[in-house]
């Protein structure tokens, strides 16, 4: 249950960058940015279909108890922490905090939640995990069914035993025929691994596709403003373009960025599951859809402000990589465009008042908005 920021910009060729403001592709005689139309400074896509796996297709039933064991706690060991305390709609489908906190801090989540059991990382965002082949910032679940059992096993996070709780969840009416309309095929509907394939075709729903940057690239010329428009041309001369790859804005890589690790914490990313040492301090690369809401950014949740992580991530860049300093409107201008343009969180799930267990549902959204 532990994304924030790896912009993971390195130099591109090409870097004809046009100044702050001017359109890239507007003339004198082309009529201004509204006539202008939609010009990429990458190859267009199309945004692509989230497939299912073959041993578990997505259904209306199946994503409805997901949806429900998502928000229910009585998947914690104090019966108050659920998949939504560290992956809240109210906070990008992460949380709000520099690091998650687990069991044993009650039922308010959010910022502001305090208590014992700190994780090591800042929770990822699950906008659009329906497209990751592993998860987690270093890559150890293979897939979303793969990835539930993982806060289970760990005692700062959910902290009991997947088994235990299934076997509660089977004594449950409600729960029982919800899992018999979701896996009516299944002589057992109510197991370990099915209820792992409802958590995951819940989580493959959660997808943002609709923001400004794609209404532009679909044709909407006037979608993306004068600022919006030079920040996508840097996001591709900069080389962020790399690593967070249109139209996801994220990639499969692993990228060591040079984050202070945190004082304390034992932590060597990647490499903690390859045993490789070319990945040693490597993080998988986000998404960079919903920046917006799900900060404070990098894996160690250390900058609270997304300005100042595009500032860490071009610094990085012109130390390591080669590449030219930015002027401070450059960075504004970079910075909107992933904040606005990129931006669509018109699928966000609705939390709700009650859940079968009959435990409280994790309270969030009380805390003002950064």
């Amino acid at each position: 249950m532990t994304l924030a920021l790896a912009l993971a910009c390195s130099p591109s060729s090409g870097r004809g960058v046009p100044s702050h403001g001017e359109h890239p592709a507007q003339s004198e005689s082309d009529g201004g940015a509204a006539d202008a139309g939609p010009d990429l400074p990458w190859a267009p896509g199309v945004f692509p279909k989230a497939e299912d796996p073959a041993d578990n297709p997505s259904t209306e039933a199946k994503v409805t108890l997901g949806q429900m064991l998502f928000y229910d706690p009585i998947a914690s060991v104090d019966h108050q922490v659920a998949c939504a305390t560290c992956h809240s709609e109210v906070w990008g489908m992460s949380d709000g905090l520099a690091r998650s906190v687990g069991n044993g801090a009650g039922l308010v989540a959010g910022p502001g939640r305090s208590g014992p059991n700190v994780t090591r990382r800042n929770a990822p965002t699950l906008w659009n995990v329906a497209f990751r082949s592993t998860l987690f910032w270093d890559g150890r679940a293979a897939s979303l069914e793969d990835q539930v059992h993982f806060p289970f096993d760990a005692s700062e996070e959910l902290d009991t035993n997947l088994d235990d709780v299934v076997a509660a969840i089977g004594t449950i009416p409600q729960y029982v025929a919800l899992f018999q309309a979701a896996f009516p095929d299944e002589s057992t509907p109510v197991t370990a691994v099915t209820y792992a394939r409802a958590i995951a075709a819940f989580e493959r729903s959660l997808l943002s596709s609709k923001g400004l940057y794609d209404a532009y690239a679909a044709g909407d010329g006037a979608a993306l403003t004068d600022d919006l428009r030079h920040g996508m041309s840097l996001f591709a001369s900069e080389g962020c373009v790399n690593c967070h790859v249109p139209p996801l804005f994220s990639s499969e890589r692993f990228a060591a960025r040079g984050v202070t690790p945190i004082d304390g914490v034992a932590d060597d990313g990647r490499f903690e599951v390859t045993h490789d040492e070319a990945d040693r301090g490597a993080y998988k690369v986000p998404t960079l859809r919903n920046a917006h809401d799900t900060g404070p950014y990098f894996h160690t949740g250390a900058v609270e402000d997304f300005g100042d992580a595009v500032r860490q991530e071009v610094s990085f860049s012109v130390a390591h990589d080669g590449a030219a300093p930015l002027a401070d409107a450059d960075i504004e201008d970079l910075a909107a465009f992933i904040m606005k343009g990129l931006f669509d969180s018109q699928a966000s799930p609705t939390r709700p008042r009650e859940v079968p267990s009959g435990l409280p549902v994790p309270i969030d959204g009380f805390s003002i908005r950064r």
